[in-house]
């Protein structure tokens, strides 16, 4: 059974850095597409960002090209997401995801495995 647990999540001000990790479990994750969605309050689920396990192939929502950077540690089973100059309207539940193919995961039915989620707290 596949298992996301997401950390790093907080209270930050605008123009500050959080790195978001996630410790996946249960499976091998070679052929798996893993990403980052998030929801504001009263918003949809969106996307951020995705990879591809096993390749350098990176994807992001235009919202967060040039600002969140997106990586995988292999030898940890470990998804980060790098968010730098944060902004109020980066608040929002951050998502891991998992997807049992190499196919691109933009959109909530794409995704096969949630995390639970971490807050992301960006006062201005």
């Amino acid at each position: 059974q596949v298992q996301l647990v997401e950390s790093g999540g907080g209270l930050v001000q605008a123009g500050d850095s959080l790195r978001l990790s996630c410790a996946a479990s249960g499976r091998t994750f070679s052929s798996y597409t893993m990403g980052w969605f998030r929801q504001a309050p009263g918003k949809e689920r969106e996307f951020v960002a995705g990879i591809r396990w096993s390749a350098d192939s990176t994807y992001y929502a235009d919202s967060a090209k040039g600002r969140f950077t997106i990586s995988r540690d292999n030898a940890k089973n470990t998804v980060y997401l790098q968010l730098n100059s944060l902004k109020p309207e980066d608040t929002a539940v951050y998502y891991c995801a998992a997807r049992r193919t190499l196919a691109t995961m933009i959109r909530p039915p794409d995704v096969d495995y949630w995390g639970k989620g971490t807050l992301v707290t960006v006062s201005s």
